[in-house]
């Protein structure tokens, strides 16, 4: 699945980031003007966080990936501290998204169906701000490209060169005076346009009532709510190694999922989730399946958009590799990756 399918069911500008931001921040302060002597990366993005941690917007936001186009309403409002955000999908099944800090609640309305979640944060949309991490200027270079118009707002816009071929570029329009993020574009190594989203309507400083979102997110009367929970492990613990560390992508976190009234996984599956600050990298690892594994086997990465995903049998494994990178760096995951149970 597209990484901006998931964004449509609520996965939206900055959220959860930057309340990580907000517990660690003094005071918030007031969105700068980006200058040239503003190029070092850290500071950019710092001015992200800042705009997510102070807006109240709503707006309606469309992804192009492909042939593929999506849509959504936004209302996203945050008192510095607390954010919450409602997405109402305008395209595809219907669906209502919530995301009150970590805690993510999907309205299903045909299938009379609610799930309710905790989700870490390893990157939003644009999936720009997962952390605060340094070492994103030892693998990306920032530069400012001038102003441009978008969704009838002033849009200062910088592109995100990476330093190798392991990752792909960004080029992001940032509204002049709010900093809030108007529109993202992935690029790859030719400079051609990946993948899309962009708002298409945006109103700043509308008044969003955060108690009137909250209380229409904890409304699930004459719903079914259904709770999986993921549970934290160890790539050790669950036998699995990476031989080699791909330049510059950390571990972010391991885990295995429950569905509503399991004690133990109904099965192996394992996702371990990989970033660079920027770009995001899943490994799935599950029991091989003839029946069913067989028919998904493909000998090429297959890609929507900016989204990869490359397969490999390891013995009575099945690994799976999605991200937002070229397919050559789930190459080297997946071939790095190691059975040691």
């Amino acid at each position: 699945m597209s990484r901006h399918a998931l964004v449509l069911l609520g996965l939206s500008l900055a959220c959860h980031a930057s309340v990580l931001w907000a517990q660690s921040a003094s005071s918030p302060s007031t969105p700068r003007s980006i200058q040239a002597e503003d190029a070092p990366i850290s500071r950019w993005l710092m001015r992200l966080h800042e705009a997510a941690r102070q807006q109240t917007y709503v707006g309606i936001f469309v992804v192009t990936a492909g042939d593929t186009m999506s849509s959504a309403r936004i209302w996203h409002v945050c008192d510095g501290k607390q954010q919450i955000e409602r997405v109402d999908a305008l395209s595809g099944m219907a669906r209502t998204t919530f995301r009150r800090n970590d805690q993510v609640v999907t309205f299903l309305p045909e299938r009379r169906l609610v799930i309710s979640e905790t989700r870490e944060s390893f990157g939003l949309f644009p999936n720009l701000l997962n952390r605060a991490d340094s070492s994103i200027a030892r693998f990306y270079g920032l530069k400012v490209l001038g102003h441009e118009r978008v969704a009838g707002h002033v849009a200062e816009v910088v592109q995100l060169v990476p330093v190798d071929a392991l990752r792909f570029g960004y080029k992001v329009w940032t509204e002049r005076d709010s900093g809030v993020v108007l529109k993202l574009q992935t690029l790859d190594a030719a400079q051609a346009v990946l993948e899309q989203a962009a708002f298409s309507e945006l109103k700043l400083a509308e008044p969003v009532s955060m108690a009137n979102l909250v209380a229409l997110m904890e409304n699930t009367e004459g719903f079914k709510v259904h709770k999986p929970q993921l549970i934290k492990t160890t790539p050790a613990q669950e036998g699995w190694l990476l031989k080699s560390q791909v330049a510059g992508f950390e571990p972010m976190a391991c885990h295995k999922r429950l569905s509503a009234g399991q004690t133990e996984p109904a099965d192996n599956t394992v996702q371990w989730v990989f970033s660079d600050g920027l770009a995001s990298v899943s490994l799935f690892m599950e029991n091989f399946d003839a029946d069913r594994h067989n028919k998904m086997a493909t000998p090429e990465p297959m890609a929507m958009g900016a989204t990869h995903m490359l397969t490999r049998r390891l013995g009575s494994w099945w690994i799976t590799a999605v991200g937002e990178v070229p397919a050559k760096t789930l190459a080297v995951f997946v071939q790095g990756l190691e059975r040691k149970k």
